[in-house]
């Protein structure tokens, strides 16, 4: 549980690696889901806070991201990505880059941060400081390119790199372990990175999640946003190479690691 000066943020573990994000404004008393990975432990929260879902926020159409929806939505306001609404649950209300929304009393803003899937989609409450990147920004690592290109993913990690660095990131997997292996093996003298690895270790010894991090913490440390940083470049033997062909290299070496 997080509490920002404005809501508060309940983890929510399914599945095997899934997390979901339970958002409560005490104020109006208005709670909101990001992602649906599985219904009963989001119920289990909800229940043990006598709270009801006022709106389900969906960031992309991958089963372990809405499997949870018919179950839970009852009669909350269903949202997501038009660009993806022929392959997610129905919609009570389609959104696109650019577009500004009310969720918990909070301005929310949507992001388009494809490259995971075609039409995946980031949920930004400024305000509260958290961005909701599912499978596109993750903790240490950035979701496998199904669908998109490298420059589309590139692009989407450059738009969630400038939000503003005390920014939580709230993604979609526990996966922050393999995220630190990998990380580590380009960037075996990265300060910063190795003093996050003990902390990775030290949190999921006592089984708790790694999610969300702080933008700074990443910008500090994932790969995948310092594709462009001079000497992340130079660890990989890439510095006269443009930045998309490091990124491009990055995920490739991931894909196989």
């Amino acid at each position: 549980m997080t509490k920002t000066a404005t809501v508060e943020l309940v983890v929510v573990p399914c599945r095997t690696d899934n997390y979901a994000f339970l958002v409560h404004n005490h104020e109006s008393g208005q709670t909101a889901l990001v992602d649906a990975p599985e219904a009963a432990p989001i119920q289990a929260e909800l229940s043990a806070r006598d709270w009801t879902l006022d709106d389900l926020l969906i960031t992309h159409h991958h089963d372990d991201h809405i499997d949870g929806v018919a179950a839970l939505r009852g009669n909350a306001r269903v949202i997501g990505a038009k660009a993806d609404a022929h392959r997610l649950p129905n919609l009570d209300l389609a959104v696109a880059e650019g577009d500004s929304i009310t969720v918990c009393g909070q301005v929310t803003d949507i992001l388009d941060v494809s490259g995971h899937t075609i039409g995946h989609i980031a949920f930004h409450m400024p305000q509260a400081g958290l961005v909701f990147t599912a499978d596109s920004l993750m903790a240490l690592g950035c979701g496998r390119l199904f669908e998109g290109t490298p420059a589309q993913m590139w692009n989407s990690m450059q738009k969630l790199r400038a939000l503003p660095d005390d920014t939580l990131v709230c993604s979609g997997h526990e996966y922050t372990s393999a995220n630190a292996r990998f990380a580590v093996s380009l960037d075996p003298e990265n300060s910063d990175l190795i003093s996050r690895i003990k902390g990775i270790e030290a949190a999921r010894a006592a089984g708790k999640p790694t999610v969300p991090s702080t933008l700074t913490e990443e910008k500090r440390t994932n790969p995948f946003l310092r594709a462009d940083v001079p000497e992340f470049k130079a660890a990989l033997g890439m510095s006269d190479a443009s930045d998309l062909d490091v990124f491009t290299v990055t995920r490739a070496r991931k894909d196989k690691f």
